[in-house]
């Protein structure tokens, strides 16, 4: 009877061994990440590990996979960088694509669990949903360096630290007027990439007020932190209210707000955090309709449903005006 209980248990123990998860390190999240981009390109699902039920947005509207630049991404231009997070199981790509003549920037996050992917996420920016602003080119744009580069171990910071960093760029970035927030720091003359196009200076532009059209950075998820690189990955979607018409820079400079009516942008941000400090940044971001939320956002900003009065006019300016950067 004893040898049959010491079978029953063996037996039940290799079992739950069998059910139990698979793990899934940096090699194997950006293996899988490297096989949706092979399965992307070929417009063949069959190519990649998907569980048996996914969640698929693009542009912030969910819907079937496949389906959206699925069916018509007809290159990838590249160069991929790839970053990701055994924690939490997200693995993230940003990278630029063709489809047919039309040129994008595109920013996916995967979450993997068990070796096969159960969501996915794109940013796909063209030049027809970014309006307002300019695309870089797609066939020279590379990614700075030290995106892909490991941070040494001294140089390190705990998860919450990077997290704490990069959000006091969101908080500086909201109604910015002059003053960096929560504690945030960039590294002398970091660089931003928004859409492959180069914004100089991110302390200096945030110093100037040069942002000042932002009303709401709301609903910030940071939902992979690569401690080993140093980078941080983000969703936040950016309310313009349209209220804003001619404003003063800090250095005295008269300045114009572009958004001139009610909108908002959906944004994947990547930081490059190094000794404390936002070393480089690089985003792909799109127009969404004013407010409208993404549908991965678990926890709506509590502010957002508050009312606030209008501010004050401006009074109209005839002095030379400054275009100033979106976004």
């Amino acid at each position: 009877m004893r040898k049959i209980l010491f079978g029953l248990a063996a037996i039940l123990a290799a079992g739950q061994a069998s059910a139990a998860p698979v793990a899934c390190g940096k090699t194997c999240l950006e293996t899988i990440a490297t096989q949706y981009r092979t399965a992307y390109l070929a417009h063949d699902a069959r190519r990649a590990p998907f569980a048996s039920a996914v969640r698929f947005t693009e542009n912030s509207v969910e819907m079937r996979l496949p389906d959206g630049t699925w069916d018509t991404v007809t290159r990838e231009v590249g160069p991929a960088l790839t970053v990701s997070d055994p924690a939490t199981g997200n693995v993230g790509v940003f990278t630029s694509i063709m489809q047919n003549e039309t040129p994008g920037f595109l920013a996916i996050r995967l979450r993997v669990q068990g070796g096969k992917i159960v969501e996915v996420e794109h940013v796909v920016a063209t030049q027809r949903n970014i309006s307002l602003a300019k695309m870089g080119d797609v066939t020279s744009f590379t990614h700075d360096p030290d995106f892909a580069r490991a941070v040494a171990p001294e140089e390190r910071m705990s998860r919450a630290d990077l997290v704490t960093l990069s959000n006091g760029y969101f908080a500086t970035l909201e109604n910015n007027d002059g003053t960096i927030r929560r504690g945030a720091r960039f590294s002398p003359g970091a660089e931003r990439w928004g859409n492959g196009m180069k914004f100089p200076d991110i302390q200096k532009t945030f110093e100037n007020g040069v942002f000042r059209f932002n009303d709401r950075v709301r609903d910030r998820d940071f939902f992979l932190v690569d401690e080993a690189r140093g980078v941080v990955m983000a969703r936040a979607d950016l309310d313009h209210k349209g209220r804003l018409d001619h404003y003063t820079l800090t250095d005295g400079t008269e300045a114009r707000s572009p958004y001139r009516e009610p909108q908002s942008l959906a944004a994947m941000e990547l930081f490059k955090i190094r000794k404390g400090e936002v070393t480089a940044m690089e985003t792909i971001y799109v127009q969404t309709p004013y407010f409208m939320r993404s549908p991965w956002t678990r926890r709506p900003d509590r502010r957002t449903r508050e009312i606030t009065p209008p501010p004050a006019p401006a009074a109209a300016s005839t002095a030379a005006t400054t275009n100033p950067p979106l976004h």
